[in-house]
């Protein structure tokens, strides 16, 4: 991938986004062709198991009220799959977010308006799933999303395309940990199924943006090792304003969907080790003091992973000698 631009070496002050948006429209356009090569179009409906659905109260006389034992799903799974849908179905607000950053012209809004579109699936497919299968409380599930769209989103990285960029690099793995997370641990193999496919778009979304964020070490370093440090001090997904959301990561974390350990070993540490963001050289006073300050942070990180985990094994093992008693 070669990156042709008049300002490639430029000094850290020389790169406004709007410099940055025009140096790196190549490597979209690259990485948008790539990305149509080998996705594949899917059916959300050829994934949902309407065979199972049946009336609720309401309009119809033979409606048949939600009640938990109609699940085959897992009570974390449940929790889980609530908190996934929560935060697909803040879609507009994510579409507008990146839109506004990345504008609507040229490859940057065809990668727009492409992933929107991949994206739309997977609310799609997830609430016609909850609703056939009876897997949640479908009030409380529309009542949680009324209160949570009704609130807007607003990113941390709004401020800045180069933020935008190294955020969603990590976010979209993290998503994809996620739903895989949740599948495997929801009880249900339809549903694992159907989250299996929501991963591979998600994969393909963060292989989009990573390809992106190497361009943007190639030709703006400094800054770009500065943004990835403010972004993974202080990483928070986009679910995190919804209604009960604190409790409900705990749960996750417990239940080994999403937790420290995960966020360190199959999210951070993937994407820095493929762009060798520790071993990148050349750099300022400022880009090698982010690098030194990440490389910090992931230490302390992977140690407070590591009480986690000591934390979690003790809770198996009372737990263990529970069931045993």
């Amino acid at each position: 991938m070669s990156i042709t631009s008049p300002l490639l070496g430029s000094p850290s002050s020389d790169w406004t986004d709007a410099r940055l948006l025009y140096a790196l429209e190549e490597v979209v356009e690259q990485e948008l062709n790539r990305h149509l090569k080998v996705t594949k179009d899917w059916m959300p409906h050829e994934y949902v198991p309407w065979s199972d659905g049946r009336n609720f109260p309401g309009f119809f006389e033979d409606g048949e009220a939600w009640e938990k034992g109609q699940s085959k799903v897992t009570e974390i799974g449940r929790i889980a799959l609530v908190v996934n849908l929560l935060t697909e179905d803040n879609l507009p607000s994510y579409h507008h977010e990146i839109a506004s950053l990345f504008g609507r012209d040229g490859a940057w809004g065809t990668w727009v308006h492409r992933w929107t579109a991949e994206e739309g699936r997977h609310g799609i497919v997830m609430r016609d799933y909850l609703l056939a299968s009876r897997a949640v409380d479908p009030d409380k599930l529309e009542e949680f999303r009324m209160a949570h769209m009704s609130e807007g989103f607003e990113s941390d990285n709004r401020h800045s395309m180069l933020h935008s960029v190294a955020y969603v690099s990590f976010q979209e793995l993290a998503t994809r940990i996620s739903h895989r997370n949740t599948g495997h641990q929801s009880g249900d193999p339809v549903c694992d199924r159907m989250l299996a496919r929501i991963a591979a778009d998600e994969n393909l979304h963060m292989i989009f943006y990573r390809n992106l964020l190497k361009a943007a070490f190639e030709i703006a370093p400094d800054l770009t090792m500065q943004a990835v440090r403010d972004v993974v001090v202080n990483f928070r997904m986009p679910g995190h304003g919804m209604p009960g959301f604190e409790r409900a990561a705990a749960q996750m974390a417990i239940g080994e969907v999403y937790n420290m350990r995960i966020h360190h070993d199959d999210v951070l540490q993937p994407v820095i080790r493929f762009l060798k963001i520790m071993e990148i050289d050349g750099l300022g006073p400022e880009g090698q003091r982010a690098q030194e300050e990440l490389g910090l942070y992931m230490g302390g990180l992977d140690a407070e992973a590591s009480k986690f985990d000591e934390k979690l094994a003790a809770r198996k093992a009372r737990m263990a000698a529970r069931a045993g008693a």
